[in-house]
């Protein structure tokens, strides 16, 4: 579904002067998040491992009238945390939303499993997270305010056959937020995960036809989460209505998992 038909349940000025980072923000979940954060108000910082891709999201949303800023970096590399988050306060001179949603896969059953493959996921998923995280702090703390947002998945919560490094990529990031969370909870920061079940994007609908129709049976929703399910989540959670919300993975999955 276009993003374009899906309008936002928040007021446009919800997030005004407040600036956010989105991580693997070029396409699905990410580019949907980035969308709806400017639409309610926020300036925007989008970040791909790709100058191409991250530069066609940038246009798209500044061909809207938002404020937005790009650059490539890849979160598995401390230097090009750094660099993105130097170079957002450079341009928007506060972070008050850090949206952890950049990653990859590698699946494969264990027994076959490569361990560079382990290594790539765990790197980029979580410990990418863990590197965006530590990095925005000190900023956040001078400010006495701020929001971290982490995206897991169903699968750090139930496994998934086939996908042992990201299941166990995605449940380590649950643990980290919320130790975060009790960590700088008397500084004004919320810390927060949102675990997406099956969601509607350019990589899922590849997935074989019988294989979606099964994990359809296991919704009890019965239908497909879109990006901008895990946008609106994320927009809640960035917002004043969370600031009592803390340590917690928000399910946005259609019960798929309970």
């Amino acid at each position: 579904m276009d993003m374009a038909t899906v309008k936002s349940i928040f007021k446009d000025d919800m997030l005004s002067g407040k600036t956010a980072i989105v991580t693997g923000a070029s396409r699905g979940i990410g580019a949907a998040i980035a969308h709806r954060l400017c639409e309610v108000g926020a300036n925007v910082t989008v970040c791909s491992r790709s100058t191409e891709s991250v530069s066609q999201i940038e246009s798209a949303l500044k061909e809207k009238g938002y404020t937005v800023n790009a650059m490539a970096a890849d979160v598995s590399l401390k230097a090009d945390v750094e660099a993105l988050v130097k170079e957002t306060i450079a341009q928007f001179s506060q972070i008050d939303i850090l949206v952890n949603n950049a990653g990859i896969t590698r699946d494969m059953l264990l027994m076959r499993l490569k361990d560079e493959d382990w290594d790539a996921v765990l790197q980029t998923n979580l410990t990418g997270t863990m590197y965006c995280s530590r990095e925005v702090l000190r900023p956040m703390i001078r400010q006495k305010s701020g929001r971290i947002i982490n995206i897991s998945s169903v699968v750090g919560l139930m496994g998934n056959v086939g996908q042992a490094s990201y299941a166990a990529a995605k449940a380590g990031i649950i643990g980290l937020t919320k130790t975060i969370a009790k960590e700088v909870g008397t500084r004004g920061i919320t810390v927060n995960a949102i675990a997406p079940g099956f969601i509607t994007t350019d990589m899922t609908a590849k997935i074989p036809e019988d294989l979606q129709n099964k994990i359809l049976e296991l919704i009890p929703l019965q239908n497909f989460g879109i990006p901008e399910d895990i946008a609106d989540a994320v927009c809640f959670l960035a917002s004043d209505a969370a600031r009592y919300i803390t340590g917690q993975t928000l399910q946005v999955d259609g019960g798929m998992a309970m």
